[in-house]
């Protein structure tokens, strides 16, 4: 079963905080489907990018966050800012104090839909669930086609009920955050060939694989497994269009690097590259508040450190396979994943 768009069966995963809409731009150009993730963008900057993604005439998908917010007290765990206060001293930094700022990712919400409903896009995307069914119907109603993501069988037969037309079967290879909602048990969910052979079996919508495929051969493999299409984000943070750090390119570059699924950049589970703070806490914390709002203390040690030129507190998001990874234009990594494919 095929997505309905005249496109190859590639779709560019939405990477917030490494990407605008200029790698979206790029990879639709290209014959593929770029994605622009939205939980990050202020209303203008949404807006502007939406326009261009628009005028463009192309297939793109644009992602939210169907995230429960938590209270923004809850960043103030005295745990995590004590865990975290030795790191202040060591860089020169007044102890941590409680942040009960408003966390920097927010879920989709009436403002996105009515912005959305002006512009229409022609695919949006759904990490952490399905946004409420009143705002579901207004993405439904304008004609869009809901993709959501899901990592195990039960949440994927929960998306199915509630309305999604494709589901994504994101694999424990995957780079970024973990798009559970139901079950955050990582040992309870699946690779990706393994998890995608399971939707196949039980869904009736498309399903579209997603996680540790960065190469011609694992597109195949996975299209021969029954998936409608194949959503690749690692192989595109090398790319020219990508906003990926020189700081993050630089262990990008290293293939044999480790990767980790970690709590401690968000609050939320996230695969990437293993860097000091996850050596030193361990890559996941019971102290680190709820996502998204671990971020707000770690950020000013963030920042100190990238000064220095340290990735020490920098979220480093990678897949487990960065071998497919070209220091190129994006049109160069849609040729390669899609060698022997047809639109």
């Amino acid at each position: 079963m095929r997505l309905p768009f005249p496109t190859l069966p590639l779709i560019q995963a939405p990477m917030a905080g490494v990407q605008d809409e200029r790698l979206a731009l790029a990879v639709g150009a290209a014959g593929a489907i770029g994605s622009l993730p939205a939980a990050m963008l202020a209303p203008a900057a949404l807006e502007r990018a939406l326009h261009a993604l628009r005028d463009a005439g192309r297939p793109y998908n644009v992602n939210f966050f169907a995230h429960a917010a938590p209270p923004p007290a809850a960043a103030a765990d005295p745990r995590w800012l004590a865990a975290l206060a030795p790191y202040y001293a060591e860089l020169g930094l007044p102890p941590p104090q409680p942040d009960t700022a408003a966390a920097s990712r927010q879920p989709f919400g009436a403002e996105a839909a009515e912005l959305l409903e002006t512009i229409r896009p022609p695919i949006v995307s759904f990490h952490f669930g399905l946004p409420e069914p009143a705002l579901l119907a207004r993405v439904h109603r304008w004609g869009a086609f809901v993709l959501a993501s899901a990592t195990t069988l039960d949440e994927a037969l929960w998306l199915q009920a509630r309305g999604a037309d494709a589901v994504i079967a994101q694999g424990l290879e995957a780079g970024g955050h973990r798009g559970h909602f139901l079950d955050r048990d990582p040992a309870r969910q699946l690779d990706t060939a393994t998890l995608v052979s399971a939707l196949v079996a039980r869904l009736d919508v498309p399903v579209v694989a997603a996680g540790g495929i960065a190469d011609a051969a694992g597109v195949r493999a996975a299209l021969e497994r029954g998936a409608a299409a194949v959503q690749c984000g690692t192989v595109f943070l090398l790319c020219d269009e990508a906003g990926t750090s020189a700081l993050h390119r630089a262990r990008l570059r290293q293939p044999s690097e480790p990767t980790a699924l970690t709590n401690l950049f968000s609050g939320g589970l996230a695969r990437g590259l293993v860097n000091r703070v996850m050596r030193e806490l361990g890559p996941v914390s019971d102290a680190a508040p709820p996502f998204p709002l671990a971020s707000a203390a770690l950020a000013p040690l963030r920042e100190r450190a990238e000064a220095l030129g340290r990735d020490d507190f920098t979220p480093l998001w990678s897949g487990t396979r960065r071998d497919g990874c070209l220091e190129a234009p994006a049109a160069e990594v849609v040729r390669a994943l899609a060698a022997g494919l047809e639109v």
